[in-house]
């Protein structure tokens, strides 16, 4: 039973580039949209889903959110860990509720405040293939390792994924917890608190520490 439909899709080449709509969007598996500025394997955002409920509750205009994929179903509903699937070949897995982050007040006054947790929630391709307009969409339940919401605990979860005897760089460990690279500055803060376990783990660019430098490889594979 189809649980609703994609009501718009829309991609972006670069980041100065303006967010486009699209008839189809192909789907690489691991990776994300072909061609898309957010296609990276070793990222939590590949694709940020939108609902339709919120556009018409804020009175938005189109591609305000900066979604890839509009739906007809409530998406701050849908938990982390669970699959889509989107027509009859892509599933998608949702990773964590997207922040809202100041960069939509160029939309509206105030919305990132009003807005809450209902920007969007971001996702990684299972299963790649061709979305179209139309498409349904079926919740297939949660049958993949739920991520956090909090940003904090995502870098405590890719420190854990970490691979003994290595460590991580700040801007790698934010692309991979899927923070803005801003975030590296309250890294040392952050890792003071978590402990000397956690804090030995990540390290700055410049650091001369003489271990492998982690890039991620598996994370998503194994949590």
């Amino acid at each position: 039973m189809s649980t609703g439909r994609v009501v718009g899709l829309a991609a972006r080449t670069s980041k100065a580039a303006p967010i486009e709509s699209a008839p189809s969007l192909r789907l690489l598996a691991g990776t994300g949209i072909v061609d898309e500025v957010h296609a990276d394997p070793y990222s939590p955002r590949q694709l940020l889903l939108a609902s339709r409920t919120a556009y018409e509750a804020f009175s938005l205009p189109p591609h305000a959110l900066g979604e890839n994929l509009l739906l007809d179903i409530e998406t701050a509903r849908l938990t982390s860990g669970t699959v889509l699937q989107i027509g009859g070949d892509v599933r998608l897995r949702m990773m964590f509720q997207c922040e809202a982050c100041c960069q939509l007040d160029a939309a509206q006054p105030r919305l990132a405040q009003r807005i809450s947790n209902r920007r969007g929630v971001l996702a990684r391709v299972l299963t790649g293939g061709v979305i179209r307009a139309g498409d349904a969409v079926h919740d297939l339940g949660v049958l993949e390792q739920p991520w956090p919401d909090d940003w904090r605990e995502r870098v405590r979860r890719v420190l854990d994924a970490a691979p003994e005897g290595s460590v991580v760089e700040y801007r790698v460990l934010s692309r991979l917890a899927g923070i803005q690279s801003t975030y590296c500055r309250a890294f040392p803060r952050l890792l003071a608190r978590l402990g000397n376990y956690y804090a030995a783990m990540a390290v700055p660019a410049q650091s001369t520490v003489a271990l492998p430098r982690w890039q991620g490889e598996g994370l998503f594979e194994r949590s």
